[in-house]
């Protein structure tokens, strides 16, 4: 596993996957399952994988997070960084924050919630997490009303932040008022476009951001980093085109249930075997799943 500090380099050299998480009918971890799942994701060019939303970490047992992470660790290639996720509730991230002290991850991500916290209380809870943990942060914004952009710039200041996961969702991302006033207080390269395939290359292009997360990259990871590389290349209408090859199934996921659409895509396109969904969450209606795997092994035969 790569341990290394993160850098701009690093955020442009790969797609950072954002993996579902494979369980036993048990609900126990797979490590074969997970195992498969990383190997194709490391075959497909991603060097990073964030586990997070997709993951279902925010249902995880803390009971369950040390050997979740020694799975990680246990499974991940030598040049792969893995970034776990953390609460998202301040107790919880405490508690992860001493388990986390056994392993050398270099950065971990706050889940985000909007209840109950107000912004302040996120300053603090991240100053409190990297002060138990010795890690940087992973600062994921995903709501306006979580964190204002000069709360995140403190924390980018003083040194806490590893780098931000930007993913509030606007109708039209070239018009983006709290991106603009957030790229005016924190230099873009520690910024990271963090909703897909969908707005990346507007998120790159015009506000200069360092790269983007990605879900579907995990049925498609080498069209995901063709995607990433055309944009660095500046060649954005070869980036358009793959960007649309990941349409179908984005609609998908925006219109049931981004995390268990992309659950059920994995297992559906014959990737990997994702197994039941954690609770809180719940399995889909049967009906839509042909609609999920039409979409999934379209996207993965473009994968070549």
């Amino acid at each position: 596993m790569k341990t290394t500090p993160v850098t701009f380099e690093d955020l442009q050299s790969s797609v950072i996957a954002v993996p579902p998480l494979c369980r036993n009918q048990d609900l126990s971890l797979s490590k074969a399952q997970n195992s498969r799942l990383i190997k194709h994701m490391h075959k497909g060019g991603i060097r990073t994988l964030l586990y997070g939303g997709n993951a279902n970490l925010y249902n995880i047992a803390l009971s369950e997070y040390h050997q979740l992470l020694k799975m990680l660790v246990d499974l991940a290639p030598e040049d792969m960084w893995m970034v776990p996720s953390v609460g998202p509730m301040y107790g919880t991230a405490m508690d992860q924050a001493k388990i986390l002290g056994e392993f050398a991850f270099p950065t971990a991500m706050l889940l985000p919630t909007l209840f109950p916290s107000k912004p302040a209380g996120v300053a603090t809870a991240i100053r409190h997490f990297v002060e138990k943990s010795g890690l940087k942060a992973v600062l994921y914004i995903k709501d306006a009303a979580y964190i204002t952009p000069e709360l995140a710039a403190q924390l980018v200041n003083d040194g806490l932040i590893s780098w931000i996961k930007y993913a509030i969702v606007e109708e039209d991302p070239k018009k983006d008022p709290y991106l603009k006033k957030l790229i005016k207080l924190v230099d873009p390269k520690m910024i990271v476009s963090g909703i897909g395939e969908q707005p990346a290359i507007v998120h790159m292009r015009d506000f200069g951001v360092a790269g983007f997360t990605a879900g579907c990259v995990c049925v498609a990871p080498s069209r995901s980093t063709a995607m990433l590389q055309a944009i660095l290349k500046k060649d954005y209408k070869a980036a358009d085109e793959i960007r649309q090859e990941f349409l179908a199934l984005e609609d998908l996921r925006n219109g049931i249930s981004p995390i268990l659409v992309l659950h059920h895509a994995v297992e559906l396109a014959g990737v990997a075997a994702t197994g039941p969904v954690l609770p809180l969450l719940t399995e889909l209606p049967a009906n839509v799943l042909p609609k999920i795997e039409k979409a999934a092994k379209a996207l993965l035969a473009k994968n070549g």
